[in-house]
C-alpha cells in the first residue's frame, strides 16, 4: 500500500504520524515523572532511543556511513549531543516536573519564534519590523498562558517551571542552528549524537547518586518517550521534509500539536483545559503563522 502512494502523499503520512505521536508526549512526560524524576528518565529514554535509532540506521544500510565522518565531525557530535539529548531534556522534563502539562507544553511550543531570534546573532540574518511584531504576538500568548490570564499583575503562578520551559526552547533552537552545518547523513548523526552523550547522562546520574532500577511504568515511558519522541518521530519528520515537494507543505502541519495535545491532556490526564491556554495557544499559532507569512514573503521578493 505504501508503494502505492506519490511522495507528497507518502510525506503527508510520515508528517501526520509524527505530529500524532509528538501531541501524546506531553501526556507520556507528565504520567512518566510520576515515577522517575527528570534525569532517570533522560537516562533511559535515550538509551531506548539509541536502540531504536540503530535498528532504523542498520535497516536503511547505513551503518557504513560513520566511515565517513572525520574527527571534527565526530566531535562536533559530541558537542551537540551535549545541547541534545543531555542538557535539553533534563531542563524539558524539570520544566514539566514543575508546571502543569498544558502550560509546560504550550510554552515549549513557542520554540520557533526562538530560533527565529537566534538565527539572527548565530546565522548573521536579519529580521524585520513584521517579523518582530509577530515574535512579540507569540510571547504575549507565553504571558498569558504563564500568568493563567492575569496578564496585568505579571504575577507568574511557577516562574521557575516558566523559566525552565524557555531555556529549553533556546537549546533546542542552538542545537538545531548549530546542526544546520551539518553536512553529514542527518540520521546517521542523529543516532551518533544520542550514543555519544549517553555515557555523560550516566556518568550524571550516578554522581548524583540518581541511579535507580525503573517500575514497570517508569520503563514503559521511557521506552515510548525514548522511541516515539527522541527517535522514530525525528526520523520520520526528516523524511516528509526530504520527499515533500516543499518544506511549507510540511511544516505547516506542525501547528496542529498543540491542539491535539491538549485534547489528550483532557482526557488521559484529566487536566481542566483553562481558557488563559486557550488563548495564549492562539497568540502563539497566530505569532508563528504570522511568521512564516512575512518569511516566506521575503523569500519571495528576494
Amino acid at each position: 500500500m505504501l508503494s502505492s502512494l506519490n511522495n507528497q502523499s507518502k510525506a503527508y503520512l510520515f508528517a501526520g504520524i509524527a505530529i500524532f505521536f509528538w501531541s501524546t508526549v506531553a501526556s507520556a512526560f507528565k504520567l512518566s515523572l510520576e515515577h522517575l524524576e527528570p534525569i532517570q528518565l533522560v537516562l533511559y529514554s535515550t538509551l531506548f532511543s539509541i536502540c531504536v535509532l540503530f535498528i532504523i540506521v542498520l535497516y536503511q544500510g547505513k551503518l557504513n556511513l560513520i566511515g565517513s565522518f572525520s574527527r571534527s565531525d565526530l566531535i562536533k557530535c559530541v558537542l551537540l549531543g551535549f545541547l541534545n539529548p543531555c542538557l535539553y531534556y533534563i531542563i524539558l522534563f524539570k520544566g514539566y516536573d514543575a508546571l502543569p502539562a498544558q502550560e509546560a507544553m504550550v510554552i515549549n511550543f513557542s520554540w520557533p519564534v526562538m530560533l527565529v531570534i537566534l538565527s539572527i546573532p548565530i546565522l548573521k540574518q536579519k529580521i524585520d519590523i513584521k517579523s518582530f511584531l509577530s515574535i512579540i504576538v507569540c510571547y504575549f500568548g507565553v504571558v498569558v498562558i504563564a500568568t493563567n490570564g492575569d496578564i496585568f499583575s505579571m504575577q507568574f503562578e511557577n516562574p521557575y517551571g516558566v523559566f525552565l520551559m524557555l531555556i529549553s526552547t533556546v537549546i533546542w533552537s542552538l542545537f538545531w542552528l548549530f546542526n544546520t552545518k551539518n553536512s553529514n547523513n542527518s540520521l546517521v548523526s542523529l543516532f551518533l549524537i544520542f550514543l555519544f552523550n549517553f555515557p555523560f547522562i550516566l556518568a550524571f546520574v550516578l554522581l548524583t547518586n540518581s541511579f535507580v532500577i525503573p517500575s514497570f511504568k517508569g520503563l514503559i515511558g521511557s521506552i515510548y518517550i525514548g522511541f516515539f519522541e527522541m527517535g522514530i518521530s525525528l526520523v520520520l519528520w526528516q523524511s516528509a521534509l526530504k520527499i515533500s515537494t516543499t518544506v511549507s507543505r510540511v511544516a505547516s502541519l506542525v501547528f496542529i500539536t498543540p491542539f491535539l495535545s491538549l485534547i489528550l491532556l483532557h482526557f488521559v490526564l484529566g487536566e481542566s483545559i483553562l481558557f488563559s491556554t486557550i488563548i495564549g495557544v492562539v497568540l502563539i499559532f497566530t505569532g508563528l503563522i504570522l511568521q512564516k507569512y512575512f518569511t516566506s514573503k521575503v523569500t519571495k521578493h528576494s
